[in-house]
């Protein structure tokens, strides 16, 4: 069991996707901070000096001075600039998760179509109709049992 155990922790896909969860989840702290350290107090500064994170809506109806003291006084409230500094942080993510695919992608479209080159390019190897060995496309005679072989040639005066 602690065998099996290994094989599947220390598989490569396994080891790739802990290390892409490990620097996901730093992208998102990044990118938290941006929003909220960076966007939020400019866009803030150009709507008249409001801070996003202490717009919110009472919905017992009484009048609060910030988000931290409706806390405090235990209101219900709907916390719309927390939900919109969120949504900032979730589009940023997506386009860059979005720009990431697609660069992936035209990098396989780009390995598979050279694949397919290589593919379809003439065999540089054929093999041998004595020993079934596999020798060079132009050789005349094996290296392996010696053997002569026919040429292209003699197969097409012969034909």
């Amino acid at each position: 069991m602690l065998k099996e155990f290994k094989e599947f922790a220390f598989k490569g896909n396994m080891v790739d996707l802990a290390v892409g969860v490990i620097i996901g989840a730093a992208f998102g702290k990044v990118v938290t901070s941006i929003v909220n350290d960076l966007v939020m107090p400019l866009i803030g500064l150009i709507l008249g000096k409001v801070r996003f994170n202490d717009l919110f809506i009472s919905l017992n109806g009484e009048s609060y001075i910030n988000l931290d003291a409706a806390i405090q006084a235990k209101a219900p409230t709907l916390n719309y600039g927390q939900f919109i500094s969120n949504f900032l942080d979730f589009l940023i993510i997506s386009f860059v998760i979005f720009l990431v695919i697609r660069q992936l992608s035209k990098f396989r479209k780009k390995s598979e179509s050279n694949e397919k080159e290589s593919e379809s390019k003439d065999p540089v190897t054929k093999e041998c109709p004595h020993c079934l060995s596999e020798i060079p496309i132009k050789a005349t005679r094996c290296k392996f049992c010696t053997s002569e072989l026919e040429t292209s040639n003699q197969k097409s005066a012969s034909s």
